[in-house]
């Protein structure tokens, strides 16, 4: 039989199980070792208008299995780069263990999962959820601290309480502003009417918060955004998916006209991974309920993997160069 001939296991997108990119599973955290884990964090509790996001990690898995056709990495046509090769091992630990109706329990096991994954040296990659969920994510990363947090986002999110509740999706960034080991905050993407009460908006600016909507980010062009986040440090990265325009990304439950296309969040992905080291991620917000054709799972998934992608080849390429300088010296 020639080559031609020859039969392959090509593990197409509607086969098998819809683990994220089809990677293998890690369910018990305890036995972990690989460079990325990805666990789902199935918490809506936290939504102020339509749930749903709760499915989000389902979602997103099963939109992620169209960009996962198991050929040794993904090549990039535009760039000629090929990425996530066999030298990363990502695997998806599954989802937090949730407790219906009790958000702190929700919240607390969240966080002792971040905080295994990093004792692990592995870099959490954390699907959504509603953006309560950054909260304990945040606390969990505080062993890798300091570091600066970059949203992507059509809201705010600095809402101190509501009737209060400090723990929903409206408060995540004004907690993790609150964190000792949280330095700068960047708020990409914030745009339009009642999102936001001016007071909260006030507090946001007092700390030091830089909030670009994206028209000004647009008029201003992307290279000079990017020159405002300290260059060389740690970053942790927040995706709501309402961060990208409604006409991209419709299946969220609290859509905004005027976001980003996608082109533009990757564009802007891209440059952060070249500026600093990601420490981690997550992307929320997700709600299938909505998303009737599964696009925004698909882009939700898209943009989980294009930021993955970046990080990765900025290790290696950061490895290749202290490798050669080995080789100088000796």
């Amino acid at each position: 039989m020639s080559n031609q001939d020859e039969k392959q296991f090509l593990n197409l997108p509607f086969t098998g199980i819809s683990t994220f990119g089809k990677y293998p599973v890690c369910p018990n955290l305890n036995e972990l070792d690989a460079d990325v884990a990805v666990i789902g964090v199935p918490n809506d509790m936290g939504t102020q208008w339509k749930s749903g996001a709760r499915m989000g990690p389902r979602g997103i898995r099963e939109g992620s299995t169209l960009y996962s056709f198991g050929l040794n990495g993904a090549y990039d046509i535009e760039k000629d780069i090929t990425y996530l090769g066999p030298k990363w091992k990502v695997v998806d630990c599954g989802d937090v263990d949730m407790v219906h109706g009790d958000i702190i329990q929700c919240h607390e096991n969240t966080e002792e999962a971040i905080r295994k994954i990093v004792s692990k040296g592995a870099m959490p990659v954390v699907l959504g959820g509603d953006h309560s969920i950054s909260i304990p994510v945040g606390k969990g990363l505080e062993d890798l601290g300091p570091f600066h947090v970059i949203q992507i986002d059509a809201h705010l999110d600095w809402a101190d309480h509501r009737s209060g509740q400090r723990l929903g999706h409206g408060s995540c960034i004004r907690r993790l502003s609150e964190m000792d080991h949280v330095q700068k905050i960047f708020q990409f993407g914030i745009r339009g009417i009642s999102s936001s009460l001016k007071e909260d908006v006030n507090a946001a600016r007092e700390y030091g918060s830089v909030i670009l909507s994206p028209r000004k980010m647009r008029k201003m062009g992307f290279e000079n955004v990017l020159e405002l986040i300290p260059e060389g440090e740690k970053y942790y990265i927040t995706i709501d998916i309402d961060g990208l325009d409604p006409s991209v990304a419709p299946g969220t439950g609290t859509p905004s006209p005027g976001g980003f296309i996608y082109d533009e969040v990757n564009e802007l992905l891209e440059g952060i991974a070249k500026r600093g080291k990601v420490i981690g991620f997550d992307l929320v917000e997700v709600a299938p309920p909505y998303d009737s054709a599964g696009m925004t799972g698909q882009v939700g998934a898209r943009l989980a993997l294009d930021l993955l992608s970046f990080v990765l080849k900025e290790r290696e390429i950061d490895e290749e160069s202290k490798a050669k300088k080995e080789e100088i010296h000796t």
